[in-house]
């Protein structure tokens, strides 16, 4: 099943839609925009819907038909999180299947050749949420008045849309065509523009050219810079256009359901897109539910709250310990809980930052003895029993048992409790001082006190880290937390200041052959084990510190490697070696995998699979499973 994952991008395929049409007259008017039609507000159903819908046959993706009508809601821990409706409506240019294959969504079809020749095509008459027509000169608008704008992008191009640092040629062929090209295979660019946080490569430019200064009224530009506190026309333009964030209810987009609720706000309202392009096989128009109620919460409260019954569709912030109190709840509040397995890596794992700029930390981080230790430290098997009651796998952070580049010896490797082992390690480094409390000193004479950084959303990590507390004091080694926000957090991570963090492992660690691995790599800041590494290679050098380690280097050369191959073969034994590394370099401190998620379903709610996997990228956690076919029963 997983192991076709990432096939699509294979160099040659062509995507076609396997779902048939649906004639004009047969197009059902939605009752909640009934009124609006007959008042002239908007116009019918067969004249907001592409000529080429994107049909769901319900029955034929195991789904029972829905009928148009009613909300529901879910809990968000902050008001930022509302932009995960962009994930959970999950359309895009091309999305996964929950078979994890690529397929049109967005795109009426797609021509690959060779793997770096894509030819797009949209759907003749969609259009955006504001009835403005969605053709390729939004993309145009994208390309070339903001990915190719240094005050927009001042790092140029996202780095997806480069190949060999060379950016695609991109031809519009006509409204409804677009060609991106490169001399060799693009494998990153379907998954990219399939992901939960995906690659835009468009933009709304009838809305947005108000805001950009090569279009807009420099008088009327610079006055509603003045208005909205922006530091200069690009930031402005980049809050404004920002398609994931969902934070401006007038920017136009293409998904299921629109925010109508300007920040800040503890209730944001979601309505159903008019111009949506998906239909159902029976005519209606998708989504089938109406709006999606978004109520933000703390963190802390939102088990209580779904157990409660004040949530209709929630994963979020609720934890695998939640599971017997939230099954407790389900006749009592109507709901029924779910428990899809995770595609993490690691439930939990420790991050030493190889960039930290203490020095004396930084060379203990790099030492490859000194991190093996502290994994040999661990005791997965106390984890798994204790906090997981022995539900779960204790494992490395590398490939699932569930991935064709699953290893048993590979998710062992120094990742066995052995406390002899890490204390001559740590000898043999040279840390033998030690001081009144047994707690080892570092070179400079400071007691070896490993602060491990949290943002403090979950509290497993906190239980976590105290039972490896207690198995890393026997080997001379204090442990201590500290916690804070999200957005701080990653920034001191990103500056160097923290020396080590604990995050989940890597988000799809479903691995097979296709399977893009820039999660293996020193490429992106958001990589916790080497932040500078991946800045510099995001910015093309111009920030960050580039890869001075030979397994860092290493990994850049098997990653271009196996961007040009094209042969599955070998396409994963490059995978399999860069896992390899990571196993033996231990860059991070896996504890457990296959941890159960939870997911409640109010027993109104239809269409919800049962069995699902809840992952992150691919599949956009609901994503994937489609929740605009997702209706009520009452």
């Amino acid at each position: 099943m997983i192991g076709s994952q990432h096939a699509a991008a294979l160099a040659g395929l062509a995507f076609v839609l396997a779902a048939g049409a649906v004639a004009a007259e047969t197009l059902v008017e939605t009752p909640m925009l009934a009124e609006a039609v007959g008042n002239g507000r908007l116009p019918p159903v067969a004249e907001r819907v592409p000529a080429v819908p994107h049909v769901t046959d319900p029955v034929a993706i195991g789904k029972e038909p829905g009928r148009p009508g009613g909300e529901i809601a879910w809990i968000a821990r902050r008001a930022r999180d509302i932009r995960i409706m962009n994930v959970y409506g999950y359309a895009r240019l091309v999305a996964y299947t929950p078979d994890f294959e690529l397929a049109p969504d967005i795109l009426e079809r797609i021509d690959v050749d060779n793997g770096r020749i894509f030819t797009l095509h949209l759907r003749p008459g969609h259009r955006w949420s504001d009835g403005n027509p969605f053709t390729t000169a939004d993309f145009a608008y994208f390309w070339y008045d903001v990915a190719q704008n240094p005050e927009l992008k001042p790092y140029g191009p996202d780095p997806r849309l480069l190949v060999n640092g060379e950016p695609p040629n991109v031809q519009v062929l006509d409204e409804t065509t677009i060609r991106y090209s490169w001399s060799a295979p693009n494998p990153e660019f379907l998954p990219a523009l399939a992901g939960a946080l995906p690659l835009y490569v468009y933009a709304p430019a009838h809305y947005l050219r108000q805001f950009h200064a090569g279009y807009a009224d420099p008088a009327a530009l610079a006055q509603r810079i003045e208005e909205s506190g922006a530091r200069n026309w690009a930031a402005l333009h980049t809050r404004q256009g920002n398609l994931y964030e969902a934070s401006n209810p007038a920017l136009p987009v293409l998904q299921p359901w629109i925010n109508t609720t300007a920040p800040p706000s503890d209730r944001f309202v979601f309505e159903r897109n008019p111009f949506f392009h998906r239909v159902d096989s029976q005519g209606h128009q998708l989504p089938y539910l109406d709006r999606v109620i978004v109520n933000i919460a703390d963190g802390a409260l939102i088990p209580a709250k779904t157990g409660a019954g004040e949530s209709d569709l929630q994963a979020r912030s609720l934890r695998f310990d939640n599971i017997t109190f939230l099954k407790e709840g389900e006749s009592r509040n109507d709901y029924r809980v779910h428990l899809w397995p995770t595609a993490l890596g690691s439930e939990i794992a420790l991050y030493p930052n190889l960039n930290a700029n203490d020095p004396v930390w930084r060379t203990l981080n790099r030492d490859v003895r000194f991190r093996r230790a502290l994994s040999l430290a661990v005791d997965r098997e106390e984890i798994n029993q204790v906090i997981y009651f022995g539900l779960a796998t204790p494992a490395n952070n590398t490939a699932l048992e569930g991935s064709p580049l699953n290893d048993e010896a590979r998710a062992r490797r120094w990742a066995t409790y052995d406390i002899a082992r890490a204390n001559a390690l740590l000898d043999e480094i040279g840390l033998i001082e030690r001081n009144g409390d047994g707690i080892r000193l570092m070179p400079d004479g400071r007691p070896l006190e490993i602060v491990v950084d949290t943002a403090g959303e979950r509290t497993v990590e906190i239980d976590v880290l105290e039972l490896i507390r207690d198995s890393w004091r026997q080997i001379g080694v204090a442990l201590f937390t500290n916690t804070s926000q999200r957005d701080v957090f990653r920034t001191r991570v990103f500056s160097g200041e923290i020396v080590m963090s604990v995050w989940f492992g890597l988000d799809n660690a479903l691995f097979a052959a296709n399977s893009v691995p820039n999660e293996l790599v020193p490429v992106d800041q958001n990589w916790l084990q080497y932040p500078k590494w991946g800045q510099y290679v995001q910015t093309g050098g111009e920030a960050g510190e580039p890869p001075d380690l030979d397994f860092g280097v290493r990994l850049i050369e098997l990653y271009e490697a196996w961007r040009q191959s094209t042969d599955r073969y070998e396409k994963a034994a490059i995978i399999g070696e860069m896992l390899d590394i990571h196993a033996d370099q231990v860059t991070s401190i896996g504890t457990v995998q296959g941890v159960l998620q939870p997911v409640i379903v109010s027993n109104r709610l239809r269409n919800v699979p049962v069995a699902g996997i809840y992952s992150w990228d691919p599949g956009a956690h609901f994503g994937m499973y489609r929740p605009d076919t997702f209706w009520l029963a009452d």
